[in-house]
């Protein structure tokens, strides 16, 4: 398969004049390597995943920064934080000098560049593939096949089934990351922490309920969720807070960033069960909401979304801070359309009155209707 162009590119190449580093973090096997040698392909490229070059790189780090001629891209240099430090040291020499960092883990290596690199780096985080990227290769797939499928890279270059793709991911990664990053003494444990999370896509976080159910203790429930976040596995939806209410929740909802790996750990093993799932529409959620969060993400850009819930059951799936103004999505994953979709964005528009410019109502049937203040979508036309 031809490469896919990423939309992130584009952001990419805006801010190389400005920075002398730009740092790419996200999930492994999200094509950041590639998509570094598509944008650079006159940099020299160096991967510290290879024992060897890392421990060649540790003797001399300084040599080696004053030896990149015009560019480099050091590939996962989570693995050896400490180098930001020169590299600090030398794009300050020599302005001139071009450095591309990636990175798999968020922790050590964003504590690093936020320490060593302020003001010089620009950073950004690869998301999956978003449907927009791949709209000719999903064209004519089902939705349930889509959000069995996944976006990740590998879904759409290997001929391997994708329900052990994604079993062979999280044993080889997701798994490995975890020993990497924190001392799981029981991952069956940790597996079924995962397992209870996907379960609970789309809902509120209840840290004390998974304490119970896993045996552990909150404060480890807490880590280990910080542990899905730093390796891009899952992300917190928080809730949208605002003065005019104390009855607001105040608890996130977990979302993945993908639906391949979230099929998998519900043991959802073809797109056929999809059809009867019980969290069917928690996973069409998880897709839209996803696509909302790439489309930030690509644009080099933080999320600035969250979804809204009061003591009274008025509730808003995605809700988008845009300066003052509010946006207010809604998500149904039925395929026909019902008048009453827009009773929840009524009710809680008027809460805030002016304020909701913007509208609309995702859902998976044919019709698109657009104007000024609402709108319906199908979810493979979204308003972003």
């Amino acid at each position: 398969m031809e490469y896919i162009d990423r939309t992130i590119s584009e952001s990419i190449r805006k801010v190389l004049p400005f920075f002398r580093v730009i740092v790419i973090t996200g999930a492994r096997q999200v094509g950041k390597t590639t998509l570094c040698k598509s944008i650079f392909p006159e940099f020299e490229y160096i991967n510290l995943e290879i024992n060897e070059v890392r421990d060649a790189i540790r003797q001399e780090p300084r040599r080696f920064v004053s030896d990149v001629k015009n560019g480099i891209v050091i590939d996962e240099v989570h693995l050896y934080p400490e180098l930001l430090s020169y590299i600090q040291v030398e794009v300050d020499e020599h302005p001139e000098k071009r450095f591309v960092i990636t990175g798999s883990s968020n922790f050590a290596m964003l504590a690093q560049v936020t320490q060593s690199l302020a003001g010089r780096a620009a950073l950004f985080t690869l998301p999956p593939l978003s449907m927009l990227e791949t709209r000719e290769l999903i064209k004519d797939m089902p939705k349930e096949k889509l959000m069995f499928h996944g976006l990740y890279p590998a879904s759409f270059v290997t001929e391997m089934p994708v329900e052990y793709l994604y079993s062979n991911y999280y044993n080889t990664y997701i798994e490995r990351d975890v020993h990497q990053l924190i001392n799981v003494k029981n991952m069956s444990l940790f597996k079924l922490f995962m397992r209870l999370c996907a379960g609970r896509v789309g809902s509120e976080c209840n840290f004390s309920a998974l304490s119970n159910e896993t045996g552990v203790s909150v404060p480890t429930i807490k880590e280990w969720l910080s542990i899905l976040e730093a390796s891009y596995i899952v992300f917190k939806l928080q809730p949208f807070h605002a003065n005019i209410s104390k009855r607001l929740v105040k608890t996130p909802k977990i979302y993945f960033y993908d639906t391949g790996i979230l099929c998998f750990l519900l043991g959802i093993e073809n797109a056929k069960q999809l059809e009867t799932h019980p969290l069917r529409g928690a996973i069409f959620e998880n897709l839209v909401i996803t696509e909302f969060v790439k489309s930030r993400l690509n644009e080099g850009k933080m999320p600035n979304f969250y979804f809204y819930r009061d003591s009274r059951g008025s509730e808003i799936d995605l809700v988008q801070t845009v300066a003052n103004e509010l946006y207010f999505y809604e998500i149904k994953s039925s395929q026909t359309f019902n008048a009453k979709f827009f009773d929840n964005i009524k009710s809680v528009s008027n809460i805030f009155g002016d304020r909701v410019t913007k509208s609309a109502v995702i859902y998976d049937g044919k019709e698109t209707i657009k104007s000024e203040v609402n709108g319906l979508f199908n979810y493979r036309n979204l308003p972003i």
